[in-house]
């Protein structure tokens, strides 16, 4: 685009968005507003007198990736809430296209405000993992537990690429469902492919050019993890966890590996473990009884409904280590 005043060219405004939602696409139950106003879509499950736990989607992924398991915590009596980060769903892309682990806990505390600043039990998978552990280590979020889901500070740098490579594939569009279909089948061969193709449009949207594409912001990828220093800083908010925490490990990760779950126990010494078989990286959706049978039994214990939190209410001071720089965390 040219001004015609001076003659200049002006940079063309990137797109917010990567078309139409597609019919069948399930409207979200609430908005809550993030950093600069970024709307952030959520759903949720069960009575909201009940305890508080927040669910946060890995990269790529939307709230829907808990719907399942927000279902279960809200039939044990906690209320589940989760919703999409910014730039992924049916939440807004950023305007700057930033996606830092800063503001991805910004819009966490956010979220934890709208709510009327009740403790909340802090889920997080993958990159909401990662969100998550930042929150409570660097004593953004004053929670009462936390569940980390197929990652930590070390994960496998194969299977980060893994993903990556996933998430990047098509950047012009798929030609139709089918096709999407057979991307996600080449990731998830463990799963049985979907005979129905209705439950995928959720996760594209469509262009102008009628061409299917996924539901993230490309910007997004744009910035490359540097995993040393992601491995500083969450090394750092590991230590630092005093309330109750479990991780879940997918056994057929390729993300997380049995040595990284190690490295995390002998960062935070209390922390519990469960190993869910037959399960990869997206351990909700592979087995989802089995992982919100361990979650509930977990939160059954530290914060019980209709009794206090094992974990006591403390006023939070954030706090950052200034050599720690803030980054994108793996997907």
């Amino acid at each position: 685009m040219t001004n015609h005043a001076t003659g200049a060219s002006r940079p063309k405004r990137r797109p917010l968005s990567a078309g139409t939602r597609l019919p069948g696409t399930p409207d979200p139950m609430q908005f809550f507003e993030g950093v600069g106003g970024v709307r952030l879509a959520a759903d949720s499950w069960g009575d909201p007198k009940g305890p508080l736990v927040l669910l946060q989607h890995g990269g790529g992924q939307t709230r829907h990736a808990w719907r399942n398991a927000g279902q279960h915590l809200g039939r044990a009596g906690y209320h589940a809430v989760a919703f999409d980060a910014r730039g992924h769903g049916d939440s807004d892309w950023a305007p700057d296209g930033l996606y830092g682990q800063d503001v991805m806990v910004a819009d966490l505390t956010s979220v934890v405000a709208a709510l009327g600043h009740r403790r909340p039990v802090l889920v997080g998978a993958s990159m909401g993992g990662g969100t998550s552990l930042i929150a409570v280590g660097e004593d953004h979020v004053d929670a009462t537990a936390l569940v980390m889901v197929d990652v930590a500070p070390r994960v496998e740098m194969e299977g980060v690429e893994r993903i990556v490579a996933f998430m990047r594939q098509k950047p012009d569009g798929f030609d139709s469902l089918e096709e999407v279909a057979a991307a996600i089948g080449s990731y998830q061969p463990h799963r049985a492919r979907p005979a129905n193709l209705d439950g995928l449009a959720k996760n594209v949207r469509q262009g102008a050019d009628g061409r299917y594409r996924w539901h993230w912001d490309p910007q997004f990828l744009a910035v490359r993890s540097d995993l040393n220093l992601r491995l500083e800083r969450l090394e750092a908010c590991a230590r630092a966890l005093r309330l109750p925490t479990l991780l879940v490990r997918g056994g057929l990760s390729d993300v997380l590996s049995e040595d990284g779950a190690r490295h995390f126990q002998a960062l935070c010494p209390h922390c519990e473990y469960v190993n869910v078989t037959g399960a990869a990286h997206m351990v909700a959706g592979d087995r989802n009884d089995a992982f919100a049978g361990a979650v509930i039994a977990f939160l059954a214990r530290v914060v019980p409904v209709g009794g206090e939190p094992v974990q006591p209410a403390h006023e939070p001071h954030p706090h950052r280590d200034p050599r720690l720089r803030d980054l994108n965390d793996v997907p």
